[in-house]
């Protein structure tokens, strides 16, 4: 099976199960990580002073509905310098809908419909586990390293360990710095591992039990990486 179509199966399957809305926003557990994550994300663009990202042009590899993009909106993004690809045409569509003025099309990530150079900043959050084989995880790598500007960042948002999902394949550091060879690399452990949090946020005392769990960095099963290249 091709790789675009086994995460086409992938998510097909999720979604026949229903596990999408596990992840919605406003579920206790999915707020406490989104606002960690969020709190790196700004970490990591300060650092590269690029805020606010009023004037850069921003893409979103992997995008699905355009959340995040829609986050960097308020970092002072312009819609029209926002740009997302995403292999799912109802994701895609959702993404538009959602996102007015921005440029998000469907696509497969291992063949960017953009020239080289042309973005001040790249997005792959959970991109790559996505992506098991490793010549197409490679790939997408290549991609995202073409389409960035010499001077710019790509921001890498992904899991070094998830042994409950069989879909995806986690990435970690060693294997992130081999696939951006010659690259700055700067990681961030980032995100309690989600079970845990799902487990502890809803007793009594739990966000605060989470928040006391963030600051110890071994029960963070993901990281943010900022790469130059």
């Amino acid at each position: 099976m091709d790789e675009a179509d086994r995460v086409r199966t992938a998510y097909a399957r999720r979604a026949r199960l229903g596990l999408d809305a596990r992840y919605a926003y406003w579920e206790p557990a999915n707020l406490f990580i989104y606002q960690t994550r969020e709190r790196a994300l700004l970490r990591a663009l300060h650092a590269a002073n690029m805020l606010p990202l009023t004037g850069r042009r921003v893409l979103d590899v992997g995008c699905g509905d355009g959340e995040v993009l829609r986050d960097l909106l308020r970092y002072g993004a312009r819609p029209h310098d926002l740009y997302g690809i995403d292999l799912l045409p109802d994701r895609v569509d959702r993404a538009r809908e959602l996102t007015p003025g921005a440029c998000i099309e469907t696509g497969d990530a291992r063949f960017l419909p953009y020239e080289d150079a042309s973005f001040d900043l790249v997005l792959a959050f959970t991109l790559l586990s996505s992506v098991v084989e490793p010549a197409a995880r490679k790939q997408v790598a290549t991609e995202m390293r073409r389409v960035v500007r010499k001077d710019g960042l790509i921001l890498v948002y992904d899991f070094w360990t998830n042994p409950l999902n069989r879909d995806v394949r986690p990435v970690r550091r060693a294997e992130l710095r081999r696939l951006f060879a010659g690259a700055q690399l700067n990681f961030t452990a980032t995100t309690v591992a989600p079970p845990l949090v799902r487990a502890l946020v809803k007793a009594p005392g739990g966000w605060l039990a989470c928040s006391c769990l963030d600051v110890l960095p071994f029960v963070k099963t993901h990281y943010l990486a900022g790469i130059r290249v």
